[in-house]
């Protein structure tokens, strides 16, 4: 199940194509206000994602998701395109979070209601599969749940995730392998209790 709606996020997520992505760079850089907005609609799902897995805080990841889009208004004509139009924009995301926990000096855990916020978009997840879900996050580390959601959310490579969390590769893959791990244990966990019930 869970991995039944990684899989469909992520083909979702990946439906932004890099080329209309950097085409709408470049006509916000001419002042088009409608590309901001269709830039926003493909690409604010992966953004607030990956703010509310390192704020832990819905308030703070809707102010970034905020934020971040009037960063790429005013910085779209110094962007250059590399053909990852998605990368330059989490990493104006993840600059802006890394400001926000400097400037409040605190972190926050997701209640309950924010985690299955997080997943309602998606609606081939049913109310159990949510619960499911977050249940399975909740046993990952901070880093452990971006890099799942950068990968598994945002389609991200593990390389490209490394150069946007600033950690080598390998540490990176490391992570990864033990989050799948672990989701793999908790959802093995989950099938065995509902067989017996």
């Amino acid at each position: 199940m869970l991995m039944l709606y990684l899989t469909s996020v992520n083909q979702i997520s990946s439906a932004s194509d890099p080329d209309r992505l950097d085409a709408c760079l470049s006509k916000i850089a001419a002042g088009n206000r409608d590309s901001l907005a269709e830039l926003y609609n493909h690409t604010k799902t992966s953004v607030y994602s990956f703010a509310l897995s390192v704020l832990k805080n819905t308030q703070d990841a809707e102010d970034v998701l905020h934020d971040c889009y009037l960063a790429v208004y005013s910085a779209a004509a110094s962007y250059h395109s590399s053909g990852k139009p998605l990368a330059w924009i989490l990493t104006i995301t993840r600059n802006l979070c890394l400001q926000r926990l400097r400037s409040q000096q605190r972190t926050a855990y997701l209640s309950e209601e924010e985690w299955l916020n997080l997943t309602e978009g998606a609606n081939v997840v049913s109310t159990e599969d949510r619960l499911i879900l977050r249940e399975c996050l909740y046993t990952l580390t901070d880093e452990e749940r971006q890099v799942i959601v950068l990968h598994a959310v945002s389609g991200f490579r593990h390389r490209e995730i490394a150069q946007l969390l600033e950690l080598p590769l390998s540490t990176v893959l490391s992570k990864y392998n033990r989050a799948v791990k672990k989701l793999r244990k908790r959802l093995r966990e989950e099938d065995a209790m509902n067989e017996t019930k």
